[in-house]
């Protein structure tokens, strides 16, 4: 009963605050919206720059399992993707689409169960990490102008968690600092230490994996930076006067990061009340007659059809998917 009723409250709670936001739109806005012509052509151009953001999030994981000589084939990389990305929407129990892919790689290796956690650990660890890279970068090269006090925080706050994730990566690189005294103390911490010891195991599993590293920190700020294009394209399609993309560059990974936080599925509600209220507050001129909340839920809508995809892949496999499913769900109710 309390778990159907925490699963109530995280899909009520968005859709609460996704309602309360399109009741705020003016009348007289959404009726210039209605009678201006849609470009279309920008549309398929954003969705094309989300799947191809995508794809890539696929190949990084792919070469990540490679890393640590687990056999593993691009197009399966491409099926648990995509079927991963399908489950971050619809799956609303203690299976995501991460826990998936890490059970599924576990399970066709046994004895590489914690290589398995590690490969989607470090995926989503460097993911959110690029995110703020992306965002710090932009920040200093657009060098806003008298910046209000709220985005001056929102700013300020920015450096300061790079500064502080350059720093982690720096102190992870120690030698001695993922084994001993000190490892082991984080990871005996109440509530906390089950999901810093695998953090540390994972780090541990990639410490002397430098240019993979690398490589797969170039390829989630080029994913960040496409999905801020597309988002660019989608307000330029949509409405006459829109923000520039670097002012996009700045408040699409900030709104990411927003969306990024468990605290709802696919991040739905955070993601949109983080682009209406950034809209306002990044751009230098204001936003234009753009309305975030409706970019963001074409966005929305974007991401939706190519979750679309992974609903083939369900179909294609879906007896494999579902055993997979009822063991994982099994095995967390077991870890609990």
């Amino acid at each position: 009963m309390k778990k159907h009723l925490i699963t109530a409250v995280k899909v009520a709670v968005p859709l609460v605050i996704i309602i309360w936001l399109l009741t705020q739109i003016n009348a007289a806005q959404l009726a210039q919206l209605r009678a201006r012509p849609k470009d279309w052509a920008m549309i398929a151009t954003a969705f094309a720059c989300s799947m191809f953001a995508i794809c890539i999030t696929f190949v990084r994981w792919y070469l990540l399992v490679g890393a640590l000589q687990i056999p593993f084939r691009l197009r399966d990389a491409f099926r648990l993707g995509f079927l991963g990305f399908l489950l971050n929407f619809v799956s609303f129990g203690s299976v995501g689409g991460d826990l998936f892919k890490a059970f599924f790689i576990a399970r066709e290796h046994p004895t590489r169960k914690a290589e398995a956690v590690a490969t989607v650990v470090v995926d989503r660890m460097i993911g959110l990490y690029a995110l703020l890279l992306v965002t710090t970068t932009a920040i200093l090269l657009s060098r806003i102008p008298n910046p209000s006090p709220v985005l001056a925080t929102i700013c300020n706050f920015t450096f300061a968690a790079t500064a502080i994730g350059g720093i982690g990566v720096i102190v992870v690189l120690i030698p001695g600092f993922t084994r001993g005294s000190f490892s082991e103390f984080l990871s005996g911490l109440p509530k906390v230490g089950n999901a810093v010891g695998r953090l540390i195991t994972s780090v541990r599993m990639y410490r002397d994996k430098y240019l993979v590293m690398l490589l797969i920190l170039a390829m989630s700020m080029t994913v960040h930076t496409l999905l801020a294009v597309s988002i660019y394209l989608i307000a330029g399609a949509l409405f006459a006067e829109t923000p520039t993309l670097g002012e996009h560059l700045i408040l699409v990974p900030l709104s990411m990061v927003a969306g990024a936080l468990p605290f709802t599925p696919a991040g739905l509600g955070s993601f949109e009340i983080a682009m209406e209220s950034l809209y306002e507050l990044v751009p230098v001129g204001g936003p234009g007659d753009v309305i975030g909340v409706l970019v963001a839920l074409s966005y929305r809508l974007i991401t939706i059809g190519i979750a679309a995809v992974g609903v083939v892949y369900y179909w294609t496999s879906r007896r494999e998917v579902q055993l997979i499913f009822r063991e994982a769900e099994k095995t967390q109710l077991e870890e609990k």
